[in-house]
């Protein structure tokens, strides 16, 4: 999962986009509402974390663009306000979530995996692809209730893949999902990812299929003939 964190506050945001990298997320930070804008149109996020008081283009301006756009990128408002106007105002404006600063870590992941609940209604708090499982709760793998152990890209990948429901994933898109702005994005390193995968992957159910020239799918293997 890609997160982009929109804080003025360089310490708050540096702090807070640490924390979510300790936790496997990719998050990059920016300080002001046109340099989220634009990020935003370049690059494909999973969520956004937005504070209201920015320079330039404020929080509010940027999420009534975002939705203007037609984007449905789930949004949680960071706020130092805890005005209920304000609150309702950027909930009907197209925030998903609005939480107060100082904001609790675990509070914020709750918040996080409830709106990823609500992006796949009907599957709770898993997704399955055969006997592979991903908790969304924890983020972790597992196959037949044994946990599958993978190293942060590797996992980013695999979540992307499982996150797609049966659908092809390209690579620019996965690049995306496990490579921050200050990074630098590797094809070859992605193909490795996936090789390394499959191996990982051949006790269980779930195969990744490469679609020339148009990405990997993640899908249940067909059973032996006969």
């Amino acid at each position: 999962m890609r997160i982009l964190v929109v804080e003025d506050n360089t310490e708050l945001g540096q702090s807070l986009t640490e924390l979510l990298r300790q936790q496997g997320f990719v998050a990059d930070l920016v300080e002001s509402g046109d340099a989220a804008d634009q990020w935003l149109r370049q690059t494909r996020y999973d969520l956004l974390l937005l504070d209201l008081n920015l320079p330039g283009l404020s929080g509010k301006a940027l999420l009534r663009r975002l939705r203007e756009r037609g984007s449905d990128l789930p949004v949680i408002v960071l706020t130092a306000s805890d005005s209920m106007d304000q609150k309702v105002l950027c909930l009907e404006i197209g925030a998903d979530d609005y939480l107060v600063k100082p904001v609790d870590m675990r509070e914020l992941l709750a918040r996080m995996q409830a709106i990823a609940r609500r992006q796949h209604p009907g599957r709770e708090n898993h997704l399955r692809c055969g006997n592979l499982l991903l908790d969304l709760r924890t983020r972790q793998f597992s196959v037949q209730e044994a946990e599958l152990a993978l190293p942060p890209r590797e996992r980013g990948v695999l979540e992307a893949l499982m996150l797609a429901h049966g659908s092809a994933v390209s690579k620019p898109r996965l690049l995306d999902a496990i490579y921050g702005m200050d990074e630098e994005a590797s094809e070859d390193a992605l193909e490795l990812y996936v090789h390394r995968l499959r191996k990982k992957l051949e006790a269980s159910d779930a195969t990744i299929m490469t679609l020339r020239g148009v990405g990997y799918l993640l899908k249940q293997k067909l059973p032996p003939p006969g």
